[in-house]
C-alpha cells in the first residue's frame, strides 16, 4: 500500500452514525491516508465507537465545542506535509488526494487546493463549483487551476506549513464563513489558493442544525466580524451601519448585530488589515458575487 502524504482531518459533534459511514468511505477510497477525528465534545459515544471500529484512526477528544477551529488541532497533530479536510458527512473520491499532492509538489507557493464537490446520491455538482471555476481572479499560469479566495472546507486540502503559519481557522467566527477568512489570510501571507476540478469530494449533507433562521444569524454576524478583522476601518463602520439599518425590520439581523457587538472587542484585538493587493482581489470576488 502506498502511504499518503496527506492526513485527513474531520471535526465532528454528535453525528457518530454519519461519521462512521464517512470513515468507511475513506477507508475504501483513501486507504493509505492517516485520519484524525477531532471530537468536539460529543455526547453520543463518538470517541469510543470510532476507536472500536477504526483503530487506525486517531481520535482527539475535546471537552467542549470549539466549532470550526477544532480542525486546527487536527492539523497540528498531523505529521504529513498536506492536510485534507472532510466533514462527518463527506469524503474524498479515490485518487483525489494523489492529484492534490502532485499539484502541491509542482507549485511550492500553493497553500490551499479546493476540489470539485458532488452532492448526494445523485452526485449533483455543488453550485460553488461553477463559481470557483469562473473565479474573477482568473487563471494564474503558475497554478494548476483558477485562483480563488474561498472554498468549501469539506473539499479543501491545505499545505500544513501554510495553515499553521497563518494561525489556521480563526476561532472568533466559530462556525460559517471561516473558509473565506482563512483564504484571505493565506493570500496575505503570500500563499496561493486554487480550484482543481479533478480532485473530487463527495458530500451527503446531514440535516442542518438550528434551522434557516439560526444559519442566517451566523452568516450576518460573521460577515460583520470578518469586515472588522481584515478590512479597512471604514469598511467595518459601513458594514455595521448597514446591518443596523437592516435590523430595524429584520429579526435575524437584530440578533446578528447583538452577537457581533459582543464580539467586537475580540475582533479589535485580532485585527490585521489585509494588504492592498489582497483587498483588490477581495473586492473583485465580492463584486462578482
Amino acid at each position: 500500500m502506498t502511504t499518503s502524504r496527506t492526513t485527513i482531518v474531520i471535526a465532528t459533534r454528535n453525528r457518530c452514525d454519519g461519521l462512521l459511514r464517512t470513515l468507511q468511505h475513506l477507508d475504501d477510497g483513501a486507504p493509505g491516508s492517516p485520519v484524525v477525528v477531532v471530537d468536539n465534545g460529543s455526547a453520543d459515544g463518538t470517541a469510543q465507537r470510532v476507536s472500536a471500529r477504526f483503530p487506525r484512526v486517531r481520535v482527539l477528544r475535546l471537552h467542549r465545542n470549539l466549532g470550526a477551529s477544532a480542525r486546527n488541532l487536527g492539523v497540528r497533530a498531523a505529521r504529513t506535509p498536506y492536510v485534507a479536510f472532510s466533514d462527518d458527512d463527506s469524503w474524498w473520491a479515490p485518487g483525489a488526494l494523489a492529484r492534490v499532492e502532485a499539484a502541491f509538489d509542482a507549485h511550492p507557493r500553493l497553500g490551499l487546493v479546493t476540489g470539485r464537490t458532488l452532492v448526494g446520491e445523485q452526485e449533483r455538482p455543488d453550485p460553488i463549483n461553477h463559481l470557483l471555476a469562473d473565479s474573477p481572479l482568473g487563471r494564474d499560469p503558475d497554478l494548476p487551476g483558477p485562483s480563488v479566495l474561498g472554498f468549501l472546507c469539506c473539499a479543501a486540502v491545505v499545505r500544513r506549513e501554510a495553515h499553521l503559519g497563518v494561525g489556521g481557522i480563526h476561532p472568533l467566527l466559530f462556525f460559517l464563513g471561516e473558509e473565506r477568512l482563512l483564504a484571505w489570510d493565506l493570500a496575505a501571507a503570500g500563499w496561493s489558493c486554487c480550484y482543481l476540478d479533478t480532485a473530487v469530494a463527495h458530500h451527503h449533507p446531514a440535516p442542518r442544525r438550528g434551522g434557516a433562521h439560526a444559519r442566517r444569524v451566523l452568516e450576518l454576524r460573521n460577515d460583520l466580524l470578518t469586515a472588522w478583522l481584515r478590512k479597512p476601518v471604514r469598511d467595518g463602520v459601513a458594514a455595521t451601519a448597514a446591518l443596523a439599518r437592516r435590523a430595524l425590520g429584520d429579526r435575524a439581523a437584530r440578533t446578528a448585530l447583538g452577537e457581533a457587538v459582543r464580539r467586537l472587542p475580540a475582533a479589535a484585538r485580532g485585527r490585521s488589515a489585509l494588504p492592498h493587493r489582497v483587498l483588490r482581489h477581495v473586492e473583485l470576488v465580492e463584486g462578482a458575487a
